[in-house]
């Protein structure tokens, strides 16, 4: 195995623990602005392409705040809520904040939105198995040393937006965004759009 994938999850480890102890109150404060889109609960609204985040773990949340903030996601060529969410990352004064925010986060309690996307789950699976599995889970419960979120729980409708844009490359082709990357490839071995539908039906299908 080359040392560099057993190095990173260590190195991603040491610079999630150097921070201050995290203060959920003081992130309750801090997600005000937030809740306008993603709900008081943390419970999205697709209306304003405003993803579910009460499923998601805190070191997630912050690695996409982090990305959002240096411009590694929601630069020139990316959607629009992309590019409204790098600029509320940019109000947030610094690292601490974005561990608070997402440490409140994880006290929020949502209900999963309804299906919104039906499609053949059994070869979903399939390709689940083959190309997913790996990094986020058999139980797409995600993995924190490869900073895979957890997808059990997330909007479906999310879920196929954001597997076309890493097909597209409005995701995943700054030269930074090294994870992004990596989904970037993967989301293309997907052969059509009948297959990434059918990965997504799947995932909605798993239990939270």
């Amino acid at each position: 195995m080359p040392l560099t994938r057993i190095l990173l999850p260590l190195l991603l480890c040491v610079a999630l623990q150097g921070h201050a102890e995290d203060n959920p109150a003081r992130g309750k404060d801090l997600y005000t602005p937030c809740a306008a889109c993603h709900g008081v609960a943390g419970e999205g609204n697709q209306s304003l392409n405003a993803p579910r985040l009460s499923h998601l773990a805190p070191v997630y949340i912050v690695a996409q705040l982090q990305k959002f903030k240096e411009g590694s996601r929601g630069g020139s060529g990316a959607t629009d809520s992309a590019r409204q969410m790098a600029a509320m990352a940019a109000t947030l004064s610094d690292e601490q904040s974005m561990y608070d925010t997402a440490a409140y986060i994880a006290t929020l309690e949502s209900e999963q939105s309804p299906v919104t996307v039906k499609a053949d789950t059994e070869k979903g699976a399939s390709y689940y198995r083959q190309f997913c599995a790996a990094c986020h889970g058999p139980a797409a419960q995600g993995n924190p040393a490869l900073n895979s979120p957890r997808l059990a729980g997330a909007d479906d409708w999310y879920m196929l937006a954001q597997l076309h844009a890493f097909r597209s490359g409005s995701r995943g082709s700054e030269p930074q965004d090294r994870t992004g990357k990596q989904m970037r490839a993967m989301a293309g071995v997907l052969p059509d759009d009948e297959a990434v539908a059918a990965v997504v039906a799947y995932i909605r299908s798993l239990e939270q």
